[in-house]
């Protein structure tokens, strides 16, 4: 493998050539920076220091020398900017943030990388930088980004590369492009409500979701408390299983909902057939708004899993067109109440012009916060105000409640469930318009997962309508990411589409 070929490789083949000293971090390090710099018209990156990058590499090189065999050492990942990072700004996409830079890294960073003083060595993984994504993790494009990318002047909508005019999905847009263009081999995203599985479906990349308290909150700047989950972007579930076995366990100290499970080897199971592997199919996720070039393409990929010796079984998810109003109550709710310490006093950005504190407030707030934010902001705020919280809030919590019932029931008929990541492949650059509902309508088949806190995986299964990508989505029960990444696996020894690459890159 010559040096001009490294962004070819794998994170597993990566990581394998760096401990037989075929190649070094620090060239790894380099030949991503290069090719960064090369394609920085997709806009997928809002940060790079490049000093800070190779000075991890050159560590990563020393642990390599004396023999250390962490499973991701030297291998360049990036992380998406709702992490927060001590070497990089950390910015969450918001003018809000617009330079602040952290005292600590969050935990999934530390893990991932080269760990913390008071949480021992990390997995060694070098961070090329920080990643686009829509502000605050609020979006289902990548469009609503109010800081600049590296190289940029202004604000600029990430764009997809299999076809620049298009959205990469959202709100980990940065992530899916970053990897689908091989400008990082991996890359950490988030999933609120889809945000990790609807990106990997538009750009052709695996992603998987874990489990609601697999992986630390601590240090990912918060959106909606109890629903945002940390998880791995990459281009196969291979790599995805080993960036998870090392980003996921136990963090009580610093994360109340962090669960108290020793960590895991998700690639343990990676190769067990799938025979008598019964996938449940709700019918509820192939009506009538389902594309018929998304749906001729998972009907190929689940005639495919059958072939692989599985058993397609009709289920139903008899709530499921509940879960985009719900979601729209509850995750505005938490952030309303988690965007309220940006107010201009302590950190982030204040206002330079005010009479009063409480004009400082709204200046600050107005000016440091985007349209979308604002405007979730808002709803947030209603829904939880005397004489509605209980006609909204109270009662999208119950119906939660019963979403998360139905997938139990489903779970007695099936192992796991499939179905479409998104209703169509990725729309035009500016094409949903001033229509936010177009976009929360797009997330009608993730949000069910994110609402009962179940493991989710997205996988390439083929094209659709202009060549653009489309993803499968894989739904686990608790815990089961590793039968969720064993389904995708197997699914990906027998087919090609994790290995394409858009043209141009």
């Amino acid at each position: 493998m010559t040096g001009t070929d490294l962004h070819q490789l794998s994170v597993a083949e990566l990581a394998a050539q760096l401990r037989q000293k075929k190649v070094s971090a620090t060239e790894a390090a380099q030949h991503f920076l290069k090719r960064i710099h090369t394609h920085q018209g997709l806009a997928a990156f809002l940060a790079l220091d490049e000093e800070a990058t190779l000075a991890q590499a050159r560590a990563a090189d020393a642990r390599l020398a004396a023999g250390d065999t962490a499973p991701l050492l030297g291998v360049p990942i990036a992380h998406k900017d709702i992490f927060v990072t001590r070497d990089f700004p950390s910015t969450a996409g918001s003018q809000m943030l617009a330079g602040y830079r952290s005292p600590f890294d969050a935990t999934v960073v530390a893990r991932l990388g080269q760990g913390a003083p008071d949480q021992g060595p990390g997995a060694g993984a070098v961070t090329l930088g920080k990643l686009s994504c829509d502000e605050f993790a609020m979006g289902s494009s990548n469009e609503a980004v109010a800081v600049p990318a590296v190289g940029q002047s202004a604000p600029t909508p990430v764009k997809n590369p299999w076809n620049p005019a298009r959205v990469p999905g959202g709100s980990s847009g940065g992530s899916a492009a970053a990897i689908a263009a091989r400008l990082a081999p991996a890359a950490t995203g988030t999933d609120t409500g889809g945000s990790i599985r609807q990106p990997a479906s538009f750009c052709g990349i695996t992603g998987i979701k874990p489990t609601y308290g697999r992986a630390s909150r601590y240090g990912m700047i918060a959106y909606a408390s109890s629903l945002d989950q940390a998880g791995p972007m990459a281009r196969s579930a291979e790599d995805c299983a080993l960036l998870l076995s090392a980003l996921c366990g136990p963090d009580l100290d610093r994360d109340s909902t962090s669960l108290d499970l020793p960590a895991e080897d998700f690639s343990r199971s990676l190769n067990d057939k799938l025979d008598g592997l019964r996938i449940g199919i709700p019918k509820e996720f192939f009506g009538a708004g389902l594309a018929a070039d998304v749906r001729a393409a998972i009907d190929a990929a689940l005639q495919q899993y059958e072939q692989l010796g599985a058993k397609l079984v009709e289920i139903s998810l008899p709530r499921t067109e509940l879960a985009i109003p719900v979601y729209y109550i509850i995750a505005p709710a938490e952030a309303s109440s988690n965007l309220s310490r940006f107010d201009g006093v302590k950190f982030g950005h204040r206002a330079k012009d005010y009479t009063d504190l409480l004009d400082m407030y709204k200046k600050s707030r107005s000016q440091g916060f985007g349209e979308e934010v604002q405007r979730r902001i808002m709803i947030g705020t209603y829904v939880l105000s005397h004489g509605y919280y209980d006609a909204y809030y109270l009662q999208a919590q119950k119906i939660r409640r019963m979403l998360a019932d139905d997938f139990q029931n489903a779970f007695q008929q099936c192992d796991v469930i499939a179905g479409p990541a998104a209703p169509s492949v990725a729309w035009q650059i500016g094409g949903h318009g001033d229509d936010p509902v177009a976009d929360y309508l797009a997330d009608i088949y993730t949000l069910p997962a994110s609402l009962a806190g179940l493991p989710g995986l997205s996988l390439p299964v083929g094209f659709g309508e202009g060549g653009m990508p489309v993803g499968l989505q894989l739904i686990g029960n608790y815990l089961q990411e590793a039968k969720l990444l064993n389904a995708a696996h197997r699914y990906q020894l027998a087919t090609d589409f994790h290995l394409r690459t858009p043209a141009g890159f």
